[in-house]
């Protein structure tokens, strides 16, 4: 038996990245737990685990004493000499006990602290796996979707994570085996709470998605300037060019659009509308009102202006619930106020 078990702690290791001494920690305080149970809390108890040996075991302490006044912790020297005749008043005398001859409620709270133990385990390896990757994309594949709270379990390397229905892009079904692209918003280091919050509506995701996918990007060539987004529904980008040979726009939409496809697919097929950055605001907030045409932008203060438009393009430059302009005031920065 304790070789299996020391195959098992071998396989937690390997595959779930618990290590090895973490778990003999957690299985000591487990055994202790026990005995506390079975014998008394004032009793005194040495665990053992020797994974080179494959050995488990747990002994009773008594103090050898001249007069004994508590049984549970003190022997006499008397009796102590006749376990051995070395034993003098101050030493230690050790009795091994069998786990087998736990009762089963001992037994019991025993298994509870070893789950725990693994749980807490998971979590720990998780944490290390995934603290520098805090604003990173990850693909993970779904493994349960919850039919009442709509929340994902997402299996992630070597552990699970949930993905909330609040950070699921709107209108999106999620099916089991199906791999994903999701954005490693946060990861907690404290023991309660979400360990990993995992997101497909958070900008970030569409940002590292360009920067994926855009070789311009990734070379430095095209840099990202700012992004608003409505998950399921629209996002603005702004980008910009180092190399005047370069469109940053058309960078990222690629030839006959394959670039910007690929990520509109992974996003449930969300319009993004690319527009060039400008530091000249009134440039800048033109073209953030794409696909709108803009006659005149005035600035009115020093973070508001004016924009007029022509009657027919009014509504597109104000778009379906105001997304439109809401959307570019998010992406400059500026409150804009549309005339026609």
């Amino acid at each position: 038996m304790n070789k299996d078990f020391f195959a098992a702690l071998d396989l937690l290791e390997k595959e779930k990245g618990i290590p090895k001494e973490y778990m003999i920690e957690k299985i000591e305080a487990a055994l202790m737990s026990a005995y506390k149970k079975e014998y008394g809390n004032n009793t005194n108890v040495r665990i053992l685990i020797d994974p080179e040996k494959e050995e488990i075991k747990v002994f009773q302490q008594k103090e050898v004493v001249e007069e004994v006044t508590n049984p549970e912790t003190q022997i006499s020297l008397e009796n102590a000499k006749q376990i051995s005749k070395r034993y003098t008043v101050g030493g230690i005398v050790e009795t091994e006990i069998k786990t087998k001859n736990f009762r089963r409620l001992s037994a019991a709270a025993a298994k509870s602290v070893i789950i725990q133990s693994i749980r807490e385990g998971e979590r720990r390896a998780l944490q290390q796996t995934y603290e520098n990757k805090r604003e990173e994309i990850i693909t993970a594949t779904v493994t349960r979707v919850d039919p009442v709270t709509g929340n994902a379990v997402l299996e992630i390397g070597t552990g699970q994570a949930v993905l909330l229905k609040s950070e699921q892009i709107p209108g999106e079904t999620l099916y089991v085996g199906e791999k994903i692209k999701v954005f490693i918003s946060e990861v907690n280091k404290e023991a309660r709470g979400p360990l990993i919050t995992l997101s497909r509506v958070h900008p970030g995701l569409v940002r590292r998605m360009f920067e994926l996918e855009i070789p311009e990007i990734q070379d430095g060539i095209v840099i990202i300037k700012g992004i608003a987004r409505e998950a399921g529904s629209r996002t603005k980008i702004s980008v910009m060019s180092r190399d005047e040979d370069v469109d940053p726009v058309g960078a990222c939409i690629g030839p006959h659009g394959m670039r910007i496809a690929g990520i509109v697919d992974e996003l449930r097929g969300e319009k993004i509308d690319i527009v060039k950055y400008s530091d000249i605001p009134e440039e800048y907030i033109a073209s953030a009102l794409a696909p709108a045409s803009v006659e005149s932008v005035t600035l009115t203060g020093e973070r508001s202006c004016r924009v007029t438009v022509s009657p027919d393009q009014l509504s597109l430059a104000i778009g379906k619930e105001g997304q439109n302009a809401r959307l570019a005031a998010r992406l400059t920065g500026y409150k804009i106020d549309i005339k026609a």
